[in-house]
């Protein structure tokens, strides 16, 4: 039995190929029982997200089983999508997924969403009936070594986005966000993640203002706070103790007169304001007004940069951490694999003394004396159980298989002997 990664993932395959190998949420089970129900697959989890299609496996081949499998779950030639494929046997496996799991694999570096990702893949896989001992093992050793990649390194500190570089900002200027009020402007993919990140670090209060006012409203519905139409945010601006703005709009829609009037009604209050529109949406004048600190994205990229450093130095340092938790776990596996030998050989060995002592039984009822029947059950007994041994360490002698006569010497305890007899 081994352990076996396979997939592709975004350095590996475009969009077109990840797109056609992906798993839907509501087929995910019903792969995992089909793919578990081949000959050689004794347990597995599949991870698929629009950057990666993986599969984790514990099998009994050199895993083919599970690339055929792939390609007919696809539909697709074997020859179209193995040019994308790659493998991971054994330890490479195992390093594989604690480096996924940490964000070391990741497009961008550190981020924290695989984790849950990792996380749901395994609770599919469990309630599927797919995870055995080996692949629970494994992702409960996958979910602590994330834990403490985030917690002994970097690794998700440092701002690598320009919603979390906004977001971070704010963050140095405000001891607490629990008081704070922030307005959003714009609805699309940099404001959703910025209005995430706020809320993940505890913004008392959103306001979110798009010229379309029912994106902004699909948006508060999930995070929460006040949506409102673009005309609307002078009557608010002065609600807000940090602004920021990323819409498409090819003219300012923030300006110097507009702000002056919040922060005087604000009786000089500071406001943050970052501006990581192209074209900007603040007027650049707003940056002389008193009270205000007005960023942009150039302004941001500096510190994206930074985290950027930051973050590959950590990354380093999650390596050494990684690597040394690989080793345990195979430990653990080798480990695993001596336990069933031991219980086999103990087996094997009580099968021999149940068959002798039934033996010497029938001999003392048929009239030996008990010492003639327990010095045949002792010979009978250590002729069988030393047969196996002994023929192939003689044949060990004859081939030149040193390595297996050392290790005879070593496992039996024996003294060397230059004399055969």
């Amino acid at each position: 039995m081994r352990l076996l990664a396979f997939g592709i993932n975004h350095k590996t395959a475009p969009v077109d190929i990840r797109e056609r190998v992906a798993f839907a949420p509501e087929r995910l089970q019903a792969a995992l029982k089909e793919l578990t129900s081949q000959p050689d697959v004794k347990e597995a989890a599949i991870l698929s997200t629009c950057n990666r299609t993986e599969l984790y496996c514990y099998i009994n081949d050199n895993g083919q089983t599970v690339e055929d499998w792939f390609s007919n779950y696809h539909h697709l030639p074997s020859e179209e999508i193995k040019p994308f494929i790659y493998t991971h046997p054994d330890n490479e496996a195992v390093r594989h997924l604690l480096r996924v799991a940490s964000g070391l694999d990741s497009l961008v570096l550190g981020e924290p969403q695989i984790l849950g990702q990792v996380k749901s893949a395994y609770k599919e896989a469990s309630e599927a009936g797919a995870i055995g001992a080996v692949l629970n093992r494994l992702c409960q050793h996958t979910f602590n070594v994330a834990k403490q990649v985030r917690t002994d390194t970097a690794i998700g500190s440092s701002p690598v986005s320009v919603a979390f570089a906004a977001v971070n900002l704010a963050k140095q200027i405000f001891a607490s966000f629990e008081k704070q009020t922030a307005l959003l402007i714009g609805a699309g993919e940099t404001i959703e993640l910025t209005a995430r990140h706020l809320k993940e670090a505890g913004i008392g209060h959103l306001m979110i203002a798009n010229r379309t006012v029912e994106r902004a409203h699909k948006l508060v519905e999930e995070v929460g706070g006040f949506a409102m139409a673009l005309q609307d945010i002078p009557e608010h601006l002065a609600d807000a103790d940090i602004v920021i703005s990323s819409t498409a709009s090819p003219l300012p829609i923030l300006g110097k007169g507009s702000v002056e009037r919040a922060i005087k009604k604000r009786k000089h209050r500071p406001m943050l304001m970052v501006d990581i529109a192209v074209p900007r949406d603040i007027e650049p004048e707003v940056g002389q007004l008193a009270d205000v600190y007005l960023y942009t994205v150039d302004d941001l990229k500096d510190i994206i940069e930074e985290g950027l450093k930051t973050r590959r130095e950590a990354a380093a340092q999650a390596e050494d951490i990684i690597e040394n938790q690989v080793s345990q776990f195979m430990g653990w596996i080798q480990s695993r694999s001596s336990v069933s030998m031991i219980q086999q050989f103990r087996q094997q060995t009580d099968e021999i003394r149940q068959v002798e002592l039934e033996k010497a039984l029938r001999q003392l009822q048929n009239g030996m004396t008990p010492e003639e029947a327990l010095k045949r059950f002792a010979h009978n007994f250590a002729n069988k159980l030393l047969h196996a041994p002994t023929s192939r360490l003689r044949q060990a002698s004859i081939d030149g298989e040193n390595n297996l006569m050392r290790a005879a010497e070593e496992l039996f305890d024996l003294k060397k002997s230059d004399d055969p007899t």
